[in-house]
């Protein structure tokens, strides 16, 4: 029997170094610092490395299983399906700042919001943790959540704004993908890139004639938006979301939205929407549509998951579902195993070429002591300041009650720099190469490049 992952077996160093190239090695050049050819997604990070630990803890590879699972996820493609971008950590010590100047409750988050998203522009402390955690998790490219919930174009235009912000400040290292063929060509250079997801339908919201509600729709394309969310949670013009219990279908605005999209080339994404009106929607698309981050309901029941005649109807489209981490939405023990239950199940039920993963989940650098008030409990010290006790839920934010107890050891072995451990996985549970490729970016370029208008 072959003995599973140690951290400080040997044979490991062995195993990958006689391992041959696999895949797409003659495709792409693959660069990996010298230090760390042993490991091409080792880190210095605590928390990365906490989380790696526990992962490889509950998957227990055998030295060969690890060396082909890293060599395979590092010549590849990996596009998650949706998902974020490491996120940057706030400076508590300007919030207080700008609280003790008055700003108001919604400047004081907006400011925050700023800095979780686009603060590595500015900071290099926070560009470099960020970037080691792209590194670490060995992802090529992220369709981003550049947009928010709802369909309020200012709304929408904020998120779009700081990521243009972060993508162009950052450009050497991480640029905004315009179009599929950017995204190979960041493999190629060894960079990263964001591919653009609105989230929301960008709604004039006047309603004269369908004709003019949905232009919106091809000026955020213009701005690099490839991908929305038909609906949230809840219900809107265009159908019911995945909290709906009515669980109605699509709308006649919903049809006219869904022939603007494909007609401008922006994918149809159903992943918080209603059983009814996603299964609709996919009888509606003539373009490849996704559900960009869910779980198998037929597996394990769920609003957020997707029932098997739903999955089956996006997939009649050529299009795919992204397979998400988050626990409660997966059941069972909730961790890394129970994601590959889920991804085992879809592969076998509707194929290889139909899956992809939209993690739904993002790495969120820590604080540094440099970037909090200070401690001294004096009377000059600057209080930091706290959240209030219990805000309103957001209007979008219909989530059914749900009893599931998310334990921290499933939340960390699915941590998005774990990346690499996802390919690992697949490899334990007997996916071939050429099927793991497709699941880890693929499958998500050929839909986007089925969907691009150039």
């Amino acid at each position: 029997m072959s003995k599973s992952y140690s951290p400080n077996r040997r044979s490991f160093v062995k195993s990958i170094a006689g391992l041959p190239l696999l895949g797409l090695a003659g495709s792409f050049n693959i660069h990996v610092r010298a230090a760390d050819s042993k490991n091409p997604f080792a880190s210095n990070l605590p928390q990365i490395n906490a989380a790696r630990e526990i992962g490889l803890g509950l998957l227990k590879p055998t030295a060969q299983q690890l060396a082909h699972g890293y060599r395979l996820h590092a010549e590849s493609v990996v596009f998650e399906s949706y998902g974020f971008a490491p996120r940057f950590a706030s400076d508590e010590q300007a919030v207080a700042a700008e609280m003790k100047a008055g700003a108001s409750a919604e400047q004081l988050g907006d400011l925050r919001e700023e800095m979780l998203l686009a603060r590595g522009a500015t900071d290099a402390q926070q560009r470099r943790i960020f970037l080691e955690a792209f590194r670490a998790s060995g992802v090529t490219c992220v369709f981003q959540n550049a947009g928010e919930e709802g369909n309020d174009p200012q709304r929408l235009l904020k998120r779009l704004a700081r990521f243009t912000f972060l993508t162009d400040m950052m450009r050497d290292e991480l640029f905004k993908a315009v179009k599929p063929d950017d995204i190979v060509a960041a493999k190629q250079q060894n960079k990263r890139c964001l591919y653009f997801s609105g989230n929301g339908v960008p709604l004039r919201q006047v309603w004269q004639s369908t004709r003019d509600e949905v232009r919106l729709i091809r000026i955020f394309q213009q701005l690099g938006i490839r991908m929305m969310h038909l609906t949230y949670n809840r219900r809107n013009p265009m159908g019911d979301g995945a909290g709906e219990p009515g669980n109605a279908g699509l709308s006649d605005f919903g049809q006219e939205v869904i022939a603007e999209m494909n007609r401008v080339g922006v994918i149809v994404d159903v992943a918080h929407s209603g059983w009814k009106t996603s299964a609709e929607a996919a009888k509606a698309s003539s373009k490849p549509m996704v559900a960009s981050h869910t779980t198998c309901a037929g597996l394990y029941k769920h609003f957020r998951g997707k029932p098997d005649d739903v999955v089956k109807a996006i997939c009649d489209t050529g299009g795919l579902i992204g397979l998400c981490m988050i626990p409660r939405f997966l059941g069972g023990t909730g961790d890394i195993q129970a994601w590959l239950d889920h991804l085992d199940y879809a592969v076998k039920k509707f194929g290889p070429e139909h899956v992809a993963i939209g993690t739904d989940v993002a790495f969120m650098a820590r604080s540094e002591p440099v970037t909090r008030p200070p401690a001294v409990p004096t009377g000059n010290s600057v209080p930091r300041p706290k959240a209030p006790s219990r805000t309103p839920a957001r209007w979008e934010h219909l989530w059914p009650v749900d009893p599931f107890h998310e334990k921290p050891h499933a939340i960390q072995s699915l941590a998005w720099t774990n990346w690499p451990l996802f390919t690992v996985g697949m490899v334990q549970r007997g996916h071939s190469d050429a099927t793991i490729r497709k699941i880890l970016g693929e499958n998500m370029l050929r839909v986007a490049r089925a969907n691009f208008n150039g």
